[in-house]
């Protein structure tokens, strides 16, 4: 067995103070994303997204948030993939967002219904042509049947073909409609701030609570 025990990396960040906290998550993801947008290397935007099946197995994967609002996170897929599936058995998600240079991560927990066909439509009609032919010729999830070779021809055609790219019926968005915010940021000695967001069925009000670290 590799010991990797010693690798450790110490965080030394301004405290967060509950008193001044943001008291609506969506407003406080909203800081958060701006400033790991202005400040993160890799895409701020990529989130991993896990489910699970009816067999209450978990499955998780890195998807790409592509909007979000002050009830709802958007991300678009194959309907028929591994995590199109799971969310048909069982619709319950889980987001987790890490910026390693903000020393930040967001999870978020919440249920995920399918985009309206008009807004999936919309997104589809505004991604390249490249993005529209995987899509179309892509059994996301599913065994090979076919060379690699043999699919990127089939690619390379559609792509170079005169005919307008229209959105697959397998393919489109997802809402997630958030239960649950937790905010973890760093800090010295492992003493990390954290601080969930709950609320109860139909109200509109957020319970804000610190956790230990």
């Amino acid at each position: 067995m590799k010991d990797i025990g010693h690798l450790r990396r110490e965080y030394n960040l301004n405290r967060i103070d509950i008193t001044k906290i943001e008291q609506d998550p969506f407003a406080l993801f909203d800081n958060w994303f701006k400033e790991a947008l202005a400040i993160e290397d890799i895409e701020a935007n990529s989130m991993i997204l896990s489910t699970v099946n009816y067999n209450n197995k978990p499955s998780s994967r890195v998807v790409l948030l592509k909007e979000y609002s002050n009830s709802r996170f958007k991300f678009y897929t194959n309907y028929l993939s591994k995590k199109g599936k799971h969310i048909e058995d069982n619709a319950y998600v889980a987001l987790l967002f890490y910026w390693p240079k903000s020393v930040r991560q967001i999870r978020i927990e919440g249920y995920a219904q399918k985009t309206s066909i008009t807004e999936s439509n919309h997104y589809f009609s505004q991604r390249p042509r490249e993005s529209m032919a995987s899509a179309i010729i892509s059994k996301q999830s599913h065994k090979m049947e076919i060379s690699m070779n043999s699919l990127i021809t089939e690619y390379n055609n559609l792509l170079n073909s005169n005919k307008p790219l229209n959105r697959p019926k397998h393919w489109g968005g997802y809402d997630v409609i958030p239960e649950y915010f937790e905010f973890w940021q760093g800090n010295k000695g492992r003493l990390h701030d954290r601080f969930q967001f709950t609320k109860e069925d139909n109200s509109t009000l957020w319970q804000i609570d610190q956790l230990y670290p």
